[in-house]
């Protein structure tokens, strides 16, 4: 199971911050607890006639489900850098760090599952006396348009933007009020629904996602949690034999406050390639 893991890593081996150490997890399956509220459209539907958003929103759920049916194993280079940011946003801290990175999904009994691996390829300079936040998982975070978590969120149209000369359309999603999240932060052992709302910006033709923002305010303050911000770009990429083109992450953003701190990571990959059976094969073949 795939997560969007953010937690604080206290690096002094001695020294135990219990009160600004979470987690937040996205998980690949989970019950809806409750309905829409009044003057909302149903949930997973844009509250709307159709629009070209509604159409996009569509496309955008097409693509996305199969996005994880045809390329559920993928590897790439990560790189990130990790910052302490003051009051006026400015950092004070950073550390820098590079990775290995394999996405897999699965699908079984009607669920997506998830695994992701990080190996160590340039490991950070660490100051041992401070305190860090570590995030991983964003692939998943695609599962908002996905059609098995449509009914989790309203989804309204919000015009278009151009980026890079390119028009694109905006839908804002928010979550349905009693229904679970699939983010959610887990605090002593225990876990918290994380109600996300965003924006998705969608390419018109076919539907690809190429930047996704998502927040939740406070209204987890008496958890410790100020907000947590997040955005994700996509760009398109080509593999070869057989050539074949898909959006994939290019980088993410990730911002969290606390009342006493505020931390902020970013990622970015490259090299992607697919990692299936027919590699593996070739590398068990090697003599």
């Amino acid at each position: 199971m795939s997560k969007i893991i953010c937690h604080l890593a206290d690096n002094a081996r001695t020294l135990i911050r219990p009160n600004w150490w979470f987690v937040v997890a996205l998980v690949g399956a989970f019950a809806l607890n409750g309905g829409p509220c009044a003057a909302q459209a149903p949930p997973g539907e844009i509250a709307a006639e159709a629009t070209p958003s509604s159409d996009a929103m569509a496309r955008a759920r097409k693509n996305v489900q199969e996005y994880f049916d045809k390329f559920s194993d993928l590897t790439c280079k990560e790189s990130v850098t990790q910052y302490v940011l003051n009051g006026s946003g400015h950092a004070i801290y950073r550390e820098n760090s590079a990775f290995d990175y394999q996405f897999q999904a699965t699908s079984a009994s009607g669920s997506l599952k998830f695994n992701e691996t990080r190996e160590v390829r340039n490991p950070a300079f660490r100051d041992p006396g401070r305190t860090l936040l570590v995030t991983t998982g964003f692939a998943s975070l695609l599962l908002i348009a996905h059609p098995m978590y449509e009914s989790s969120y309203v989804f309204e149209p919000a015009g278009s933007e151009m980026i890079d000369g390119v028009s694109y359309n905006m839908v804002h999603f928010s979550p349905v009020p009693g229904a679970s999240s699939p983010a959610s932060l887990r605090l002593s052992g225990k876990n918290y629904p994380l109600p996300m709302s965003g924006t998705l910006w969608i390419e018109p033709q076919s539907g690809a996602i190429v930047k996704l923002e998502a927040k939740v305010d406070s209204s987890l303050s008496d958890l410790g949690l100020a907000g947590l911000r997040s955005e994700v770009r996509y760009v398109q990429h080509t593999f070869r034999d057989p050539a074949e083109s898909v959006w994939v992450a290019d980088s993410a953003v990730i911002d969290v406050d606390t009342p006493r701190q505020h931390w902020r990571n970013q990622h970015h990959f490259t090299d992607y390639k697919r990692f299936n059976v027919n590699i593996h094969e070739e590398i068990g073949a090697l003599p």
